[in-house]
């Protein structure tokens, strides 16, 4: 199993899918760098997101994500590892679908952009809620 993942990262045999009307998940082998590139940049922020949330915790700020607030009461580290891998899975499925389109006009790529714009927005409010900048 191992020797057939290296060997399909380095040797993918389908880049594109076979027919123009193909839009599976399993249609293509290989996707493109800049999606793994976007993967981490939006897993790191959210990463950063879970750190600042505690911290403005801390301060007296209260968790707005309702499916997150229960976590909130307990440990760090429950909170944190659900928050992350809720957006890893997004992630990765937003990764998946990368080139499929959404609504028949936009590339699904667009909202791991956005995802990536909207952490991006999120870090600086949250830095500024600390006081940082």
């Amino acid at each position: 199993m191992l020797r057939a993942l290296l060997l399909g990262s380095f040797y993918a045999r389908r880049r594109q899918p076979r027919r123009c009307d193909e839009q599976a998940l399993a249609a293509v082998d290989w996707h493109h760098p800049q999606w793994l590139a976007t993967a981490i940049l939006i897993l790191a922020l959210s990463s950063v997101d879970a750190l600042l949330t505690l911290a403005l915790l801390e301060r007296g700020a209260s968790e707005a994500n309702p499916l997150l607030r229960p976590l909130v009461l307990g440990s760090a580290l429950p909170f944190t590892v659900v928050k992350v891998g809720i957006t890893a899975g997004g992630v990765v499925l937003l990764t998946l679908l990368a080139s499929i389109r959404v609504f028949g006009r936009v590339p699904t790529g667009v909202l791991l952009y956005a995802l990536l714009a909207g952490y991006g927005t999120l870090i600086f409010y949250e830095v500024r809620l600390l006081g940082l900048v």
